[in-house]
This record gives structure tokens, C-alpha cells and sequence, in this order.
């Protein structure tokens, strides 16, 4: 049985997680520095806990590396440090949303201490919210990865080049997350307009629901760095930088508001625009 270690059992890491356990692969994490709502999580995924992060990769064939985007290269430093430390090598897929930039500075810190890498990618929300998330994934032994038992989501190999899975979610994410950041942004107009009720009926179901900017709005903390390595991404492309760059403004002021404190497993499906505004 292959073990797959985790560092980061959030809402999608923990989702994951479950998705291969009910694989059959044995499905290992640590709760060392975590928050209560993390441990949660994990225990109701059925992952099983171990003392140390440096236990998950002495024991882990395949580790999945799921933190914010802004944390990737530091997470891949402390993984290099650990996995030296118990003299372990096992094989690294980072499914962060960050830039093929920075995908190749984790690749780089990696191989440093001997680790091989495969770049990685997440579309859709986490298999216990709803399955059917895809896993783009690269590198010349992204095939090793894509065979893992993925139940409840898919994986989908871009090729060899470490960057290439990166690239995918950074075009993805940017229309996904910038069209949600539009969307956001026209309701909070709307509603200090005082014109909600015609905006929300002209616009229709078109663009999201409430739920969806709700939920957007408990996530936007992590956006912001995602927005960043979408611009980032951008202007290696030769584009303008300017446009993601003031998403991540956009997402930044809607973190501090009071929608944004809440989590995504408790976002009630049935709230209203008029709730939603007025959180934001």
C-alpha cells in the first residue's frame, strides 16, 4: 500500500485526504502547530495522525504539499530540512496555486536536498464538498502521482515540464476568482447605491449565487497571495500585472470585512445577497 503523507489538512488538504483514503491508501498527517478547526477536519476525513511532521515523511511514499500560496517555498524548506533530518526521500507533488515561478523556486529548494518534485494543481472545490476535482498535475514523474487511487476527484497530466500544472491554475484561477472578485465587488456597489435588488435581477443567476460570494469571502485571506502569483504568472507572459495585482486588493479589503470571518463547511446554503452585502 502506498502512504501518502499531508502537510496541510484544511478544508482541501483534509478533503484530499479523504478522497484517497477511501482509495485505500493509507493516508497519514500531523496536528503539530495546527489550529482546532484543522484538527477537526482530519479526524472527520479519517486521516491518521501522527506526532510529528517529521514522522509523516519517514513514513510517506508520496507527499501532498496543500498550504496557502504565499507559504509554498516555506513549506518546501521545512519539508527539505525534516526529511534530511529522519533521512527520508519521498517523492513531493506540491498542489499550491502559485506561479510556474514559483514552482520551480519549490523544485529547486527540493532538489537541494535530494527530493524529487512534482508540480501541482487543484481545480474545484474539495471531493467532500462536492467530487469531481481535478489534480493537473507535471514533471517527469507526475505519472507516478497521477496513478495514485483518486477517488472522488481526477487527474489530468500536463506533460513533463515542472511549471506546467502551475500554469494551468494560474489561467484557471484567474477566471474563476476574478470573475467572483467582479461579481463581489458589483454587489458592495450595488448595495451602497442603493440599486441591489435591480443589479441582482438584471444579472441574474449568470455570474454566482450568494453562496458563492459567501463562500468566496471566507476564503479571501487566501486569495490575496493567489492573486499575486496570478499576476506574477502574468507578467512572465508578458502581460500587465495590473489587474490581478489590484485583485488582490479587492480580496485583502474583503478579508477585514465580517463575511470573511466565518469558514466554508458553515457558509448556510440558503443565505440571501441582502445577508451577503451586508456582511461585506
Amino acid at each position: 500500500m502506498t502512504t501518502i503523507g499531508l502537510v496541510g489538512a484544511g478544508h482541501m488538504g483534509s478533503g484530499l485526504g479523504w478522497a484517497l483514503r477511501e482509495g485505500g491508501h493509507d493516508v497519514v498527517t500531523s496536528l503539530a502547530g495546527r489550529s482546532a478547526r484543522t484538527a477537526q477536519l482530519a479526524r472527520q476525513a479519517r486521516l491518521r495522525i501522527a506526532d510529528r511532521p517529521a514522522d509523516v515523511l519517514a513514513e510517506a511514499d508520496v507527499v501532498l504539499v496543500v498550504t496557502p500560496p504565499g507559504a509554498a517555498v516555506e513549506a518546501a524548506t521545512e519539508i527539505a530540512a525534516l526529511a534530511a533530518g529522519v533521512g527520508a526521500r519521498p517523492l513531493v507533488a506540491d498542489l499550491n496555486a502559485t506561479s510556474p515561478t514559483t514552482a520551480g523556486q519549490v523544485a529547486q529548494v527540493l532538489a537541494a536536498a535530494g527530493l524529487d518534485f512534482v508540480d501541482g494543481s487543484i481545480s474545484g472545490p474539495p471531493p467532500t464538498v462536492r467530487p469531481g476535482a481535478r489534480i493537473f498535475l507535471s514533471g517527469p514523474r507526475a505519472a507516478e502521482v497521477a496513478a495514485l487511487r483518486w477517488t472522488h476527484a481526477t487527474p489530468v497530466p500536463v506533460g513533463d515540464r515542472i511549471g506546467a500544472a502551475s500554469a494551468v491554475k494560474m489561467s484557471t484561477a484567474s477566471v474563476y476568482k476574478g470573475l467572483m472578485g467582479l461579481l463581489t465587488q458589483a454587489l458592495r456597489a450595488a448595495s451602497a447605491h442603493g440599486v441591489l435588488e435591480p443589479v441582482v435581477a438584471d444579472l441574474g443567476d449568470r455570474f454566482g449565487s450568494p453562496y458563492e460570494v459567501a463562500m468566496a469571502a471566507t476564503k479571501a485571506h487566501r486569495y490575496v497571495a493567489e492573486m499575486r502569483e496570478i499576476a506574477a504568472s502574468q507578467a512572465a507572459a508578458g502581460l500587465t500585472p495590473l489587474l490581478f495585482e489590484a485583485f488582490a486588493a479587492v480580496w485583502a479589503d474583503v478579508a477585514e470585512q465580517p463575511l470573511a470571518a466565518g469558514r466554508p463547511e458553515t457558509v448556510a446554503r440558503d443565505i440571501t445577497v441582502r445577508q451577503v452585502t451586508d456582511g461585506l
